[in-house]
């Protein structure tokens, strides 16, 4: 486990596995070794004397809406005060609805509030953040919660968490799915499981990947009938050991309950305390036809094994296609190709002339999303105008990529317009990322928008199988246009209740709530368009059951039925403020906000603080939602926590204002091109530094704070006889010793505080970090942000280089975004032009290079010859740049800056 230890505090974040126990001294506690020498019993075996006592898992499941608590109790046998971790993995789609701890006599419980105020609360929280639980994203589908408590000597302690989610129906059933990974032998271990289905269960089924088939078969005890069933793992010590005479257990994987209801009726209607939930899941369907279009990007990142699997994956989707379906695929790279142009019936021999297009297809270029997504949205529109008997189809986009667009339209605002008002709402659009490389939330946005959704298609072994997956899920549409009405004077607050298309073997889910003396009137009438007819039906309230139901479940069906509402609702407005701005946005977002503090729920927009819990500066703990764009731990390495802001805007400087700067800025960047910007001359100078790979310059330097900003050269291979080696900024040094800041940035990655122990974030990452007066702000794989209260904000872009690229190897931009509250004395080789200075240009004539213009300066009371240039500015476009004409200052700047370049070489970065 790595675990950043708390230097006041009782609590610590840490990264660990889940239903995991670790410990270590606390701090101050001097460390004693084990009294005695005799061996334990398996019984209680520990870890560095302290043993998880129990270990229990208990889900209730009503009507799909799922409430689970987890409770460990871990006892600390040492004569010493030991601090241990309560890790634990939730479903991605969860919410965490309570949290408590108990230790010895005291009782510490969670309270939800907004994140602004729970951040504001928190704000003199040290860089470390070692009093914040914190919820990240764990895996594929899993989310990690991890929080460390210091439990006394001969003592033990307590920990209860509370999520809920609703369960989707996928492929014919529902799966609750619980990791386990205790990482010793518990006394009491259970897993328990209780389902009530209203419409009665039709299979229940339970395996456990760490169990063999046959132990399984013995140690899960399972049983369902008519409306109930139950699951029940709970293995002796014994039963839990690795092998006879073993002290480690063989509890390590994923516990997966797997059932489903019946379908005698093709929806059914639950209502209970005023609110009510619909389920609507016809069977006995015939399938539609369907028109779809692979959109699959062939870029060069592509290579290797990601084009591997997925010409893998598309033969086996093509061997799927019915002879009723049409077809065609488009491919984008550099350029956009289809195979057709137009969609083509899914005859034998289509399908084989489609099978050998996909084997042979190779790579191209750079990545032209924009014209791949559009090329394949008009084939179906042109079907759809122009070819009646297709006009009743399921019609279908699936698009496929692993990168950003860097080829033709590169603008996300754009692409999501043009994709937007080409669809025109008319079929759905599903989006899938491949890999890590991928803006997911650019993706996302683009399919909810589009009647969609997005998913991640992981680089591992298994990717050919996760793309079968997805389509499988899309492969089979029963009915389009599904309209789930009710009566418009009974309902209100109702969730999405227009689907394009209904899938077999899923389900769709509306709640609502039903006014006051309105539950005679209630009732809901499905209209939808299926095979060849329309489709039609009602669905009504059986009084007489939901008396009988509410006997049975009483006030836990009359909770489930709202808290299911108001999940779902908090969801869609979630899903629904990502594609929104400005003022609409913030109403948006007020609204689920209002709903998530109602309800409990740990959402994006709120924090869980652990009262009473406080350090000696009387901070509590914070647990928090995992950020939307989050990476799975194992992707990005196991790693220290930052204090992490989610979301939240900059105290020093919003992200709205950094975007309000001046067109141009002062910088440097590529090899390295110095850009100088001169507001009160409207014009840019330039210039460029010639120095070895390895050496330090120093670009900003404030006597006055000691803040620092130094920067190394790496070099790039000669392009030619007589050409110089290129250099390029590859390690950047970012220091503000005024609050024992420290940054080291690298294409790789960004570390703080490296002497100290500090954390380590990818550029994979998306996250805003604060420590006293500077907050840092990650936006993954193109830019990070540096805001210093009354200083400066500046900013790093990343350059990705592309195979056959010119430069061999990945470098680094900076700029400097707002500097006028630097002081006056600030120097560097760009510091010294923070503040006004004067020149003039006179004489101007062509130069050597008839092309150019040459010109007479007088700076500094320097007389210097000039040229005017063009360079690139990649502050506001890290990908493609903007070009800036300058007045290029040749011979290193020499007559512009103070001194001469080498004055400006340090020993290192910091």
């Amino acid at each position: 486990m790595h675990c950043m230890m708390g230097l006041r505090g009782l609590l610590c974040v840490c990264l660990a596995s889940l239903l995991t126990l670790q410990a270590m001294p606390a701090q101050g506690s001097p460390t004693r070794s084990p009294k005695g020498g005799k061996k334990r019993p398996a019984s209680d075996t520990a870890v560095d004397g302290v043993v998880i006592r129990s270990l229990k898992v208990n889900c209730k499941v009503t009507s799909r809406f799922s409430h689970c608590v987890i409770t460990s109790q871990v006892v600390n046998n040492a004569d010493e005060a030991k601090e241990v971790a309560f890790d634990v993995e939730i479903p991605r789609t969860a919410f965490i609805s309570d949290f408590a701890i108990t230790a010895g006599e005291n009782a510490f419980l969670g309270d939800i509030k907004d994140k602004v105020t729970a951040w504001k609360q928190y704000r003199k929280a040290a860089i470390s953040g070692e009093n914040a639980g914190l919820v990240r994203a764990s895996g594929r589908t899993m989310e990690q919660f991890a929080i460390q408590v210091t439990t006394g000597p001969r003592s033990k302690a307590t920990f209860r968490l509370t999520y809920e989610e609703v369960l989707r129906r996928k492929l014919m059933q529902y799966d609750i799915v619980i990791k386990v990974k205790p990482k010793q032998l518990v006394q009491h271990f259970e897993i328990d499981v209780d389902i009530f289905e209203p419409r009665g269960i039709s299979k229940l089924d339970a395996q456990a990947s760490f169990l063999p088939k046959e132990l399984a078969a013995q140690l899960i005890k399972k049983s369902f009938s008519g409306k109930e069933g139950h699951v029940l793992f709970h293995p002796t010590v014994g039963q839990q050991q690795s092998c006879p005479t073993c002290s480690t257990t063989l509890l390590n994987g994923d516990f997966k309950v797997t059932y489903d209801v019946n379908r005698d009726k093709a929806c059914d209607l639950l209502v209970a305390n005023n609110h009510f939930a619909h389920f609507f899941a016809p069977q006995n369907l015939t399938k539609l036809n369907k028109n779809v279009v692979f959109v699959i990007d062939i870029s060069s990142s592509m290579e290797g094994q990601k084009v591997k699997q997925t010409k893998e994956a598309l033969l086996k989707i093509l061997g799927d296609l019915r002879p009723g379906d049409y077809f065609d695929l488009v491919l984008f790279g550099s350029a956009v190709q289809s195979w057709r142009g137009s969609l083509v019936q899914a005859s034998a021999a289509n399908l084989d002339a489609a099978r050998n297009f996909v084997q042979h297809f190779s790579l191209a270029g750079s990545t032209n999303l924009n014209g791949g997504l559009l090329q394949g949205i008009e084939i179906l529109n042109k079907a759809q105008g122009s070819l009646p008997e297709l006009s009743n189809h399921a019609s279908i986009l699936i698009m496929l990529t692993d990168g950003e667009p860097t080829e033709g339209v590169t603008d996300h605002t754009q692409i999501l317009k043009n994709v937007r008002d080409a669809i025109g709402g008319k079929f759905p659009l599903y989006n899938l990322g491949f890999g890590h490389d991928v803006d997911l939330k650019f993706l996302e946005v683009m399919s909810l928008e589009n009647n969609g959704r997005v998913q991640r298609i992981y680089e591992d072994h298994d990717a050919t199988q996760q793309l079968q997956g997805f389509y499988e899920q899309v492969a089979n549409p029963l009915l389009r246009d599904v309209e789930l009405l009710y009566p418009w004077d009974a309902v209100s607050a109702l969730t999405q209740h227009h689907h394009k298309q209904y899938y077999e073997g899923s389900e769709i889910i509306v709640a609502g709530r039903i006014a006051d003396h309105k539950l005679s009137s209630f009732k809901a009438d499905v209209q939808a368009y299926g095979e060849g007819q329309e489709f039609k039906t009602t669905c009504l309230v059986d009084e007489e059951e939901m008396k009988k139901l509410l006997r049975e479940r009483g006030h836990m069906l009359e909770n489930h039925v709202e808290r299911l509402w108001a999940y779902l609702t908090i969801q869609e407005l979630l899903d629904k403020r990502m594609k929104l701005e400005g003022a609409e946005k913030a109403n948006v977002s007020a609204k689920a906000l209002k709903m998530s503090l109602a309800y409990q729920f740990v959402t994006p927009l709120t924090s869980m603080i652990i009262r009473g819990m406080a350090d000696q500066d009387g901070l509590e703990p914070l647990i928090d939602k995992a950020l939307e764009d989050s990476l799975p731990l194992e992707m990005v390495g196991p790693r220290k926590i930052f204090m992490l802001l989610a979301s939240q805007p900059s105290p020093t400087r919003p992200s709205s204002e950094v975007q309000q700067l001046p067109n141009q800025v002062t910088g440097v960047d590529t090899d390295p091109h110095f850009l100088i910007h001169v507001p009160q001359k409207e014009d840019t100078l330039c210039f460029n530094i010639n120095e070895e790979p390895g050496v330090v310059l120093s670009l900003v330097q404030d006597p006055d704070t000691g803040f620092s900003v130094n920067g190394q050269l790496i070099g790039n291979e000669a392009s030619g006889p007589g050409k110089h080696e290129g250099t390029y900024f590859g390690r950047l040094g970012i220091a503000n010793p005024a609050t024992g800041f420290q940054m080291e940035v690298t294409p790789q990655n960004i570390t703080l505080n490296a002497g100290s122990g500090g954390p380590i974030f990818s550029w994979r990452d998306q996250a805003s970090l604060r420590q006293n007066e500077v907050v840092v702000t990650i936006n993954r794989k193109r830019n990070l942000v540096v805001s210093v209260e009354d200083g400066g904000t500046f900013e790093v872009v990343l350059h990705r280089v592309w195979k056959g690229s010119a430069i061999c190897q990945d470098f680094l931009g900076f700029y400097v975004l707002d500097s006028h509250r630097m002081s006056a004395r600030t120097h560097g080789l760009l510091g010294q032009f923070f503040h006004p200075f004067d020149y003039k240009v006179f004489d101007l004539h062509p130069g050597s290079d008839p092309t150019r213009t040459d010109a007479t300066m007088v700076v500094k009371k320097r007389r210097l010859m000039v040229t005017r240039g063009l360079q690139k500015d990649y502050s506001k476009d890290p990908w493609h740049g903007a070009e800036v004409t300058c007045w290029f200052i040749h011979n290193n700047g020499d007559g512009l800056i103070d001194g001469v370049h080498t004055d400006y070489i340090v020993p290192d970065i910091f």
